[in-house]
């Protein structure tokens, strides 16, 4: 299994059979005036993929020479892309283990990443950028810059692939149009850097996770709070609907 005992990070397959680890040991963040980057101190670099029922481990991936920060499998389970502090992101092939490519363009750490919903792009978070990448090439589509110099920490598509969110250390959560490139509004209210973000599965609503230790729920149509949710001690690093949306 894993070697690192600092952080990992966990996904399902679609169909619920596998699961998919990935793991670092540390990581130190440096700010400077201009960008935030991610030094790596060594650790356990790898992906593992392990089966649900019997908790066997199938497979490990290797390649990233920085910690994994963040994991998702293609919406067909074929395929998995993993986000890395070493500037990276790669692509899977799941069943044999083996890395099909790399895409280079973060000057600094992934620290998030989505699958479109039809598996043709990918959105990765990190730096103070967020980017549009097409999967089967591995070529940048476009990059989102209206963060302003501050990490972006993580993305979401929507249910039918026409907007992005994205949450950073900025404090905002931001929506955005895939096709334009173009920004539509920006999300205020957090005290506290923005950890994670999700749609609702009709797209209607927004969930955001926070530093501030608090949960909100936003309109996207208009980006006003409708309900606040409080009650952790600490911050928020992950969000998530139930899929009847009923539940966070």
């Amino acid at each position: 299994g894993h070697t690192s005992r600092f952080k990992s990070v966990v996904t399902f397959s679609p169909d619920g059979r596998f699961a998919l680890s990935g793991s670092s040991d540390e990581r130190k963040m440096i700010k400077s005036s201009s960008r935030t980057k991610v030094r790596n101190d060594g650790g356990d670099y790898t992906l593992r993929l392990w089966d649900v029922a019997t908790g066997k481990e199938i497979q490990s991936f290797a390649g990233h020479t920085g910690g994994v920060s963040s994991i998702a499998f293609s919406p067909d389970g074929s395929f998995a892309l993993s986000g890395s502090w070493d500037d990276t992101l790669r692509l899977w092939d799941v069943a044999a283990g083996k890395q099909i490519r790399s895409f280079a363009g973060h000057t600094g750490g992934v620290d998030s990443i989505a699958f479109s919903p039809d598996g043709r792009f990918a959105l990765s978070g990190g730096d103070d950028t967020l980017c549009l990448w097409e999967v089967a090439t591995g070529k940048e589509i476009r990059s989102f810059v209206e963060h302003k110099i501050s990490f972006v920490k993580s993305v979401a598509f929507s249910q039918d692939g026409r907007f992005a969110l994205s949450g950073s250390l900025d404090r905002t959560l931001r929506l955005w149009n895939i096709a334009k490139g173009k920004e539509i509004r920006s999300f205020s209210g957090h005290t506290g850097g923005v950890n994670a973000v999700a749609f609702s599965p009709d797209g209607r609503y927004a969930l955001s996770g926070s530093d501030d230790k608090t949960l909100r729920l936003w309109d996207v149509a208009t980006g006003k709070t409708l309900r606040l949710f409080s009650g952790h001690t600490d911050g928020v690093s992950s969000v998530a609907f139930s899929p009847d949306g009923r539940y966070a």
